[in-house]
């Protein structure tokens, strides 16, 4: 079993981690999930309050999947 860290999402209640150390400016990553509003709301509080980072975000699916599509923009 994993720790959660504060940079780790869980909008359904399954944990998910993403190497932000990865996302360079121009890159986009697929988060699957159900509750996008709430993937979105935990991706502006991790990318925008304690990153600093200007994102898009944008609940999409991606056959056959639901879930949210992040971009880190300038």
């Amino acid at each position: 079993m994993s720790v959660v860290k504060l940079d780790d999402l869980n909008p359904d209640g399954v944990h998910i981690v993403v190497k932000w150390e990865d996302m360079v400016v121009g890159s986009s990553v697929f988060i699957p999930c159900i509750n996008t509003d709430k993937a979105i709301q935990q991706l502006k509080t991790i990318c925008v309050n304690r990153k600093g980072w200007d994102i898009r975000a944008k609940g999409v699916i991606e056959n056959p999947h639901v879930g949210v599509r992040v971009w880190r923009i300038l």
